[in-house]
């Protein structure tokens, strides 16, 4: 192997390496029986894009489990290092005006980051802790955010073709590997989701194609990687008095 074939086989690897912790944690989609798991940054990009309108301006999301040592056992083995199925806890840390009372503007988003995770994702959130940050004299600029970027993969196989062809899915995707893997004891299929489908009803419904499709109906595993940008009204932040 020549020192330039090294250095591209490194860079290739840097590069996967980079990818995969971009995702953020592996997050549980339903509980213990459904079988589906959600990245931390597909999930984060829905909730900031359902709670982007007026209000405090999120400065930063981060969802991790609730209690872990409470969680049941997954029924079908999960991801590498993905959390066990169980609730989960969203801490928003935020900029706000002092024209609003800071604690109603953050119950406000409280209520509207629980509703985004439920209806849009699927996601059970138990906790959803409001840190305010900063405080701004005036209403700040607010960008939309950059359209999400999805780079899709062959489907291959029957498990492939049947995910593909599922109503919700936007494409196979291959962050962690093969769009499709098949264990000695299940297949787990990586994916995006359509954002104007919820993430966890796509899920299941790939579950079940596959499952279907593949020889011995083994126990199927759904991780999404990415969600595009969804055409629904943005869920609406009740103003703070």
């Amino acid at each position: 192997m020549t020192t330039a074939d090294g250095s591209h086989r490194a860079q290739g690897w840097t590069a996967a390496v980079r990818q995969r912790l971009g995702l953020g944690r592996l997050l549980p989609l339903g509980g213990p029986a459904d079988g589906a798991w959600i990245s931390e940054r597909a999930a984060v990009g829905v909730l900031r894009r359902a709670v982007g309108g007026p209000g405090p301006v999120v400065l930063e999301l981060r969802i991790a489990a609730a209690d872990a040592d409470a969680a049941p056992a997954p029924q079908v083995p999960p991801p590498p290092s993905a959390l066990p199925a169980g609730p989960l806890r969203i801490e928003a840390t935020v900029a706000a005006t002092a024209h609003q009372p800071l604690p109603a503007a953050a119950a406000a988003l409280r209520s509207a980051l629980l509703t985004a995770a439920a209806r849009r994702l699927g996601l059970t959130v138990d906790e959803v802790d409001v840190r305010v940050a900063e405080l701004l004299d005036a209403e700040p600029e607010r960008a939309e955010p950059p359209p999400v970027e999805v780079r899709p993969a062959e489907p291959e196989g029957a498990a492939g073709r049947a995910a593909a062809g599922v109503t919700g899915v936007a494409a196979l995707t291959r962050v962690l590997g093969a769009p499709v893997h098949t264990g000695a004891d299940h297949v787990r299929v990586e994916l995006a989701t359509d954002g104007s489908h919820r993430a966890l009803d796509v899920a299941l419904a790939v579950r079940a194609a596959v499952t279907d499709a593949v020889d011995g109906h083994p126990p199927v595993a759904v991780l999404v990687t990415a969600v595009t940008a969804e055409p629904e009204p943005r869920i609406p932040v009740p103003p703070a008095g």
